[in-house]
């Protein structure tokens, strides 16, 4: 396929491709297994098996400066101008590979484990049912900003220690910041980005001293410990994964429950069935999960020389892994554009894979599924009062508000 062909399918500036990406997907997916992307320079990898493959293999990489320097990789360093952003990022255990991932995630993981998270579960429960019943004693409002933003905040606020009244600054702080990991963002976008980089990084800084001079039990505490006793984690880092699961602890949550109720109200059949049998509910998170994807694009950086399809991806190339496409592979999923809350076999890649795969993803089960569970019974009338508009954003998939009557 031609440069000029390939944007006509895949445009991720245009709103109508933003509205429904998916049927761009299939022409993709049939024209080969990676496609070279002109205008951000990327190579597009659509099909499943691919997406999973890569994801595993370690010759490719979140960062790729644990091995080489910018000119070495053949790339530009980052504008002085927006330090403060790529600090705060490339600090995170997102962005780095072994052994710092390694030394940071094990860490963090000891917050993760099964047994910790099942003890928030009552806690996430009462959230989500007392959100739920104000929804309902209003008659209606939006459930982005009533129930899909205020429960995933506040859970992920909770365990890093976030005092209440400091917690409405996070979710824009996340927001500017997250407009980083859109594909070419503006200039304006990025000036925004720094200054919330910036504000979260000093507000975070102030919090640390604090739990240093006064330890609690939360994960700020737990991590301030673990850099004083045996400096396994710089202060940077401490900031840096603070911010990270911050971030990544609310913006897909959010984003998959107002598409998955969207997506819902689009499929009356399906959302019938649901509020006749709630048991479910764990299987229409994972379907919703997988219908209309979160997070659409991940990237990855090539530090060996890779083939796929025949075609050899040069060490420096940037790899576009299309989840939302993944999703949606006929080779994987039974007629995959059709929701269907009782798919069995629903091996979808919305959480990530290999050692990226999402630390929170047993968090955001249960999030998701309490928050559906609260509104089935308390609005079993839940309905759309008009249909929603489209954040602009393509990677980080979500709607900029989602209006509904209890009925």
């Amino acid at each position: 396929m031609a440069a000029w062909e390939l944007s006509q399918v895949f445009d991720p500036w245009d709103p109508a491709f933003v509205a429904d990406p998916y049927p761009a997907y299939a022409e993709l997916r049939a024209r080969g297994r990676v496609l070279p992307y002109e205008p951000t320079g990327q190579w597009l990898v659509p099909h499943h098996a691919d997406v999973s493959a890569l994801l595993r293999d370690r010759r490719l990489g979140r960062t790729y400066r644990h091995r080489f320097t910018d000119e070495d990789f053949g790339r530009t360093p980052p504008d002085p101008a927006h330090e403060p952003f790529h600090v705060l990022n490339d600090h995170g255990m997102l962005d780095l590979e072994p052994p710092d991932h390694t030394r940071i995630r094990r860490l963090v993981s000891k917050a993760f484990t099964p047994r910790t998270v099942e003890r928030l579960r009552p806690y996430v429960h009462e959230l989500a049912d007392g959100l739920a019943a104000d929804l309902v004693a209003a008659g209606g409002g939006d459930l982005l900003t009533d129930v899909a933003e205020p429960l995933p905040v506040a859970v992920i606020a909770q365990m890093l220690g976030i005092p209440e009244a400091d917690r409405h600054r996070l979710r824009p702080w996340s927001a500017d910041i997250c407009g980083m990991y859109e594909l070419n963002p503006s200039e304006e976008t990025a000036a925004k980005a720094v200054r919330a980089s910036a504000e979260f990084s000093d507000y975070l800084r102030d919090l640390i001293a604090a739990r240093r001079a006064a330890p609690g039990e939360d994960l700020i505490s737990g991590l301030v410990a673990a850099h004083d006793e045996g400096d396994r984690l710089t202060e940077q880092e401490v900031v840096s994964t603070a911010a990270l699961l911050l971030n990544a602890g609310h913006e897909a949550t959010v984003n998959a429950t107002v598409n998955g109720w969207w997506a819902l109200f689009r499929n009356p059949g399906e959302l019938a069935a649901l509020r006749a049998d709630p048991s479910l509910i764990p299987s229409a998170v994972e379907e919703l999960l997988r219908y209309d994807t979160p997070l659409q694009l991940f990237e990855r950086w090539v530090l060996d020389d890779i083939e796929i399809g025949g075609t050899t991806i040069p060490r420096g190339a940037e790899v576009a892994m299309l989840f939302g496409s993944a999703n949606h592979d006929p080779e994987v999923f039974t007629d995959p554009g059709r929701l269907d809350l009782t798919r069995a076999d629903n091996p979808h890649i919305s959480f990530s894979a290999g050692i990226h795969y999402c630390i929170g993803a047993p968090l955001a089960r249960i999030e998701l599924a309490a928050s559906m569970a609260a509104l089935l019974e308390r609005a079993p009338r839940l309905a759309p009062v008009a249909e929603p508009e489209r954040k602009p954003n393509f990677v980080i998939r979500g709607l900029k508000e989602l209006k509904v009557t209890t009925g």
